[in-house]
This record gives structure tokens, C-alpha cells and sequence, in this order.
């Protein structure tokens, strides 16, 4: 069998924003019949009997590129392709009303506008209040038929950090979900950050290429692994904005969608993002530490209480019509204040080391 997500990692359900993993298997020559279903909770590590009626139901498993059903019989030689859902599979959703910002919305699918300080999706410590805790009690407005079943995790494909804002897309049906996973498993969306970062950021543009994967002491933190022996692939280029001396406005573009991605590489790179708490860009990390400026940056903190992060634009193609889909937003304010803030002090001190 050959997979393509990592086999062993202990942390597949979470160092993943992309939230599918693909496992692509070969039946061997001297396969017997077997049930499809049965087949894959044998073969794929960690599946469930849950999980693989649910991904074959919504169409998330092809046999030579066509959709089967549980009772299909694996013959020798089938190209069995397997888009799983790495969430944990007790998240429950309990519809709540919440303003929500829609920027787009089709029969197919949502683009939402997510707030800084809004998790995306229930899980150990946030069960309310979230992302999609709005969105189920949104759609159940428009079908009230939708059961609790369909609700959890409708149609989530990737998600961002809590506390970074920026666009999202949702699926409102299989089919929409099953393509726009293989596009984002596939890396055919588009999708640019703009971020500040700490420091003068020595080339205008350029390619991160390291590994992300957690910690190995401290599990919530994840970690740049650049000789790839720990954590996934990750890539992020990223081309300089705006330069402030002491910080960098930058653009920085996904190849992969690695859970913190663009935060560990941008620490990794030694220019971390401006208040990121955990990653070290919430204290002062260029710039003399006089009373003078650390109150002009504790000022900033202040405004900008959270990573300075915003996923700015996101394209895909549309999985009915097959229209290139492109959307973007402007900065929220907290980083349009900062980055101004940051703008006169540099214009104000002239060039700056």
C-alpha cells in the first residue's frame, strides 16, 4: 500500500489546516474480495468503521477514479484513492445564532470572513462559540431538516488559527466538499497571508522550505524541522510589502497548509510575527529597549492584541460550474492601525538600522 499522508505520525488529526489526508493504495495481485469498507479499516492506520462510511458516503472514496458504495468488493489491481476527514471524531456542533460575515454564498458553498479570536470548529476546551457553531446554526435556518449528523464539521476543508483572521470557504454539499478537498489536498488553491514580522527582512522575496511538526517537549508548540526528520512538508514563499526598519510587512503565500505554517516559518526565518505569543514575536525582538520605544510597541501590543496575521485572498475553482473563483478582503483594523503606527515612526526616525 502506498500512502501519501505520513503514516507514522502521532498528530495527523491536528498539525494539518488542510483538513484531508489522501491515502492512494494499489490492490495487490492476490487480493481477495472483500467489501470495501472492511478493506479499509484493515488497511488504513487509525480508521474507524465510522469514519470510512462517512468518507464513502459523501463520495470521499474513488475506485479508478469512479465513487463506490460500502458493498463494493475490492477486485486485484483496483487504484483505490481514500480523501479522510483527520478530524476527531466526538466533536459534536450545537447550532448558535452569531453574526457571521458572508462575503459569498452559492448552493455549493460559503466564503466566510473569520474574525481574529474565533476558533473555527469545536474541540477540547472550545465546544461553544465557534466558527462553526454559527455556520450550523445558519444552515439549519435555511433546511431545518438538517440533523444533528450533518451538522458537525459541515463542510470544512481547512480552517486558521484563532487568532488569525481572514477568508475561509465552507462546502454546502458532497460534492462541492469531495472537490474542493482534492483542491486543497492538491495545492491548486490560492491563498495569500499578509503578516508583520519583526525585523528588517534581508531579500524582498523568497521560499521557506522546512518540515512543520510539533515540538517534541512542548506539545501545543510546533516546530520548523528543515532536514525533514520530524512533521510534514511545508512550503511558504513570501515577497516583502512594505519595510518599517524594526518590522516587515510581508505577503506570504501557501503552498501547504501546515497547522501554524506561516508562523513557524517566519520565526524560523528569525523575523517571528508581531505579537505572536507563541512564537515570541510579543516582546521587543529589534530595536533598542528604551523607555521611548517600548512604550511606542507596548502601544501597538495594545491595538493588535493577537499575531499580526490576516489570510488576505483565496481562490479555487468552482466545483459545479468550474469558474475560477477568486475572493479577497481588506485588512481588519488592529492591523491597518499598527501597520499606519509603524509607518509614521519609521518616517518619523528616518532611515533606521
Amino acid at each position: 500500500m502506498q500512502e501519501e499522508s505520513v503514516k507514522d505520525n502521532p498528530d495527523i488529526e491536528d498539525n494539518n489546516d488542510d483538513l484531508y489526508e489522501r491515502f492512494s493504495i494499489i490492490i495487490d495481485k492476490g487480493q481477495e474480495q472483500l467489501r470495501i469498507d472492511k478493506f479499509l479499516v484493515n488497511r488504513i492506520e487509525g480508521a474507524t468503521r465510522n469514519k470510512v462510511q462517512k468518507a464513502i458516503n459523501s463520495g470521499m472514496v474513488l475506485v479508478n477514479e469512479t465513487p463506490v458504495k460500502s458493498n463494493y468488493k475490492v477486485k486485484p489491481f483496483d487504484a483505490i484513492i481514500v480523501y479522510s476527514d483527520m478530524s476527531p471524531e466526538d466533536t459534536s456542533v450545537v447550532p448558535e445564532k452569531m453574526d457571521l460575515n458572508i462575503v459569498y454564498e452559492d448552493a455549493d458553498l460559503m466564503i466566510i470572513n473569520k474574525p481574529a479570536g474565533m476558533v473555527v470548529h469545536p474541540g477540547s476546551g472550545n465546544y461553544t462559540g465557534t466558527l462553526l457553531n454559527g455556520v450550523s446554526y445558519y444552515l439549519q435556518q435555511q433546511n431545518p431538516n438538517l440533523s444533528e449528523d450533518t451538522l458537525p464539521r459541515f463542510g470544512l476543508v481547512h480552517r486558521i488559527d484563532k487568532n488569525t483572521s481572514g477568508l475561509l470557504v465552507l462546502a454546502k454539499t458532497d460534492k462541492a466538499m469531495r472537490h474542493l478537498a482534492k483542491q486543497f489536498f492538491d495545492h491548486t488553491t490560492s491563498r495569500k497571508y499578509v503578516a508583520l514580522a519583526w525585523g528588517d527582512i534581508k531579500d524582498d522575496e523568497g521560499t521557506i522550505v522546512a518540515h512543520v511538526g510539533r515540538n517534541l517537549r512542548f506539545r501545543k508548540l510546533f516546530e520548523a524541522y528543515p532536514e525533514g526528520d520530524h512533521g510534514k512538508e511545508a512550503i511558504t514563499h513570501y515577497k516583502v510589502i512594505e519595510r518599517f526598519g524594526y518590522v516587515t510587512l510581508v505577503e506570504c503565500i501557501l503552498e501547504t497548509g501546515r497547522t501554524h505554517q506561516i508562523r513557524v516559518h517566519m520565526k524560523y526565518l528569525g523575523h517571528p510575527l508581531f505579537n505572536d505569543d507563541f512564537y515570541g514575536g510579543d516582546k521587543i525582538v529589534k530595536g533598542t529597549v528604551y523607555t521611548k520605544y517600548k512604550q511606542f510597541v507596548d502601544n501597538c501590543f495594545t491595538i493588535c492584541k493577537r499575531q499580526a496575521l490576516h489570510a488576505k485572498t483565496l481562490g479555487f475553482i468552482h466545483p459545479t460550474t468550474g469558474e475560477q473563483m477568486f475572493f479577497e478582503t481588506q485588512l481588519p483594523a488592529d492591523m491597518e492601525q499598527v501597520i499606519e503606527k509603524w509607518r509614521k515612526y519609521a518616517g518619523s526616525i528616518g532611515k533606521v538600522e
